[in-house]
């Protein structure tokens, strides 16, 4: 086909259905294949993904496997934990955040070989080609996407299973029945749906969960840490500097032994379907409470409140893949100038499933305990100058109900 590309990059875990597309690149458009696997922190041997890559024909040199966990977090989540993003309510955007990151770096290697494509393997009902699709084109106006799965006739697991036993693709044995469910997984989280999970009617069996034990089987004692930040980003625990992924790898191991941050949840996917997910979060709802907490004693109310009024469009861009667009990095500038005096430390108490801010402390802290303080304050605050102040705010209530009076 004249339009066909010479040469392609490709988003590559190693599994199944990245392998079958792999090979169908290679069969449908002859062209060369380089393959980009992203160490985020998922939890799995990557190496595998290599042998496998040079097992379908992949040359060495264009067999990329990162390690970006760093980067994940430092320039992906943290932002995003600065402005308390959580989509409808309760999500906190696991996969979503780390979709840009992919795609950047499958522009960057396409840019670097040469290449004049890139492929990924999400479906053509989720949010994922979305995400993929706008952050490459935002970043790379003229590559062309590729997504098989809006363009194959492969439609059914056994007309895949039919094509990978014809490529001698190796195929795992619990491939070659239907899976009880997809996993998605990062350093920030995990995310399983479909099959078992599809009937929101349904509880989820326990063992869907991988990173969290039974809130009911935690232990009995709760654990107390306590986590400092600088300028809004989270850098010790229990006084102990790390590095961002360093940090939220601990994090995770702290909440997951107490059985924190699991979610059951139906969310509007932006392509219009309702979807039943599982996550589990546990690094980071201990990091939301904990940027709460010094936000509640570093920023002021018109401040605070600001943010809390653009943070669900702020949530809402992530979730739909608009990372890389102007208003995202414009309110990211908003949200990053009210970080400036978000510095101290938060102590919080892990059990049974909750986290809760039990402690703030900071040089930066805008509390006076002389103005609140129910015994004498030595004069810090009036209580006579409460009188005017209430006067002048009940000025318009009292016209409009004068007025209601007046017409009825």
């Amino acid at each position: 086909m004249s339009d066909a590309p010479k040469k392609v990059v490709l988003a590559y875990s190693g599994g199944l259905d990245t392998s079958i597309i792999l090979k169908w690149l290679q069969t449908e458009y002859g062209c060369e294949v380089i393959t980009f696997t992203a160490d985020l922190g998922q939890g799995e041997e990557l190496e595998p993904a290599r042998a496998k890559a040079e097992l379908l024909g992949i040359k060495p040199e264009n067999i990329h496997i990162e390690d970006v966990r760093e980067e994940f977090v430092r320039d992906y989540v943290f932002p995003m934990f600065r402005a308390n993003a959580v989509y409808e309510g309760q999500y906190l955007l696991g996969t979503s955040i780390a979709r840009p990151l992919i795609a950047k770096r499958l522009v960057e290697i396409a840019q670097a070989h040469g290449a004049d494509a890139v492929a990924h393997g999400a479906t053509g009902k989720g949010n994922d080609q979305v995400r993929f699709e706008l952050s490459a084109y935002a970043l790379d106006p003229s590559i062309k996407v590729i997504a098989p799965w809006r363009i194959w006739d492969l439609t059914s697991r056994t007309k895949l299973i039919e094509f990978a036993e014809k490529n001698q693709i190796p195929i795992a044995k619990d491939k070659r029945g239907e899976a009880p469910f997809s996993v998605d997984a990062n350093l920030l989280h995990t995310s399983s749906e479909g099959k078992a999970l599809e009937n929101p009617a349904e509880q989820a069996p326990d063992y869907v969960y991988q990173r969290t034990v039974n809130p009911e089987d935690a232990p009995d004692q709760p654990e107390y840490i306590e986590v400092t930040f600088e300028k809004g980003d989270a850098v010790a625990i229990n006084g102990q500097a790390m590095s961002p992924a360093t940090l939220l790898a601990a994090l995770n191991d702290h909440g997951g032994r107490h059985g924190i941050g699991r979610l059951d949840f139906v969310e509007n996917r932006f392509v219009g379907m309702k979807s039943r997910g599982i996550y589990e979060t546990p690094g980071g709802t201990i990091l939301l409470e904990a940027h709460r907490g010094i936000e509640q004693i570093t920023l002021d109310s018109g401040s605070g409140h600001l943010k809390d009024s653009l943070m669900p469009r702020y949530a809402e861009l992530i979730y739909n893949g608009f990372w890389f667009s102007p208003e995202r990095e414009m309110l990211q500038a908003l949200i990053d100038k009210s970080q400036e005096y978000v510095s101290g430390t938060v102590r919080l108490k892990l059990y049974k499933g909750s986290v809760s801010c039990v402690g703030r402390w900071s040089d930066m802290s805008l509390y006076s305990e002389a103005h609140v303080t129910f015994e004498e304050d030595a004069g810090a605050y009036d209580q006579k100058d409460a009188a005017g102040f209430i006067k002048l705010n009940a000025l318009r209530l009292k016209l409009i109900g004068n007025r209601n009076a007046r017409v009825k």
